[in-house]
């Protein structure tokens, strides 16, 4: 998930170079499936664009390809079809749905959208949270834990710096749970 560095998810007011497009297209390369909720999704849909009038820029076409080819799967109360060939529509709810994804063997799974990962934050169904902190402050968003209760101990796992100035955090959640004082 892409956050500003004051805490918000907005795909708008990140700084996406060609160094993190070309990671997240590896990234995508090696998933199985990604989930998205309506508005991520439709977001995702302006990448259907770059993929019919590649832009020139090698990390961006590269990243329509790949998230054109990692297979979607769309929670969405709203929406009664979609028309993109890797994307189809819940077929269950959210908690079913993953844990089936779950026991098939395979890459890895994407949560790619704030409101999934706080709901699959709230069913413990998270095994990694990869935060990609960006250099800005957009004083006012979506905060990505919006409406979690409790406190959440993540252990570091990983790091990885971007030369231009974004940091990815790798945590995986502990057993331990904190209790309010």
């Amino acid at each position: 998930m892409n956050m500003t560095l004051d805490g918000f998810c907005d795909h708008t007011s990140g700084v996406p170079d060609e160094e993190i497009h070309q990671h997240y297209a590896d990234l995508l390369r090696s998933a199985d499936t990604a989930l998205y909720g309506r508005i991520t999704y439709q977001l995702m849909e302006f990448w259907r664009t770059v993929l019919e009038n590649p832009t020139g820029d090698k990390a961006m076409d590269d990243f329509a390809v790949a998230i054109d080819n990692t297979p979607k799967i769309v929670f969405s109360r709203t929406l009664k079809n979609v028309d993109w060939k890797s994307a189809k529509l819940a077929s269950q709810d959210l908690e079913k749905e993953v844990w089936e994804l779950r026991q098939q063997s395979g890459k890895d799974v994407f949560v790619c959208s704030p409101s999934l990962i706080v709901a699959l934050t709230k069913l413990n169904l998270i095994d990694e949270y990869q935060l990609c902190i960006h250099p800005v402050i957009a004083g006012s968003g979506l905060p990505l834990f919006k409406n979690i209760s409790e406190k959440i101990r993540l252990k570091l796992i990983n790091t990885k710096t971007f030369s231009g100035g974004a940091v990815l955090l790798y945590y995986e959640p502990t057993s331990e749970k904190i209790t309010n004082r």
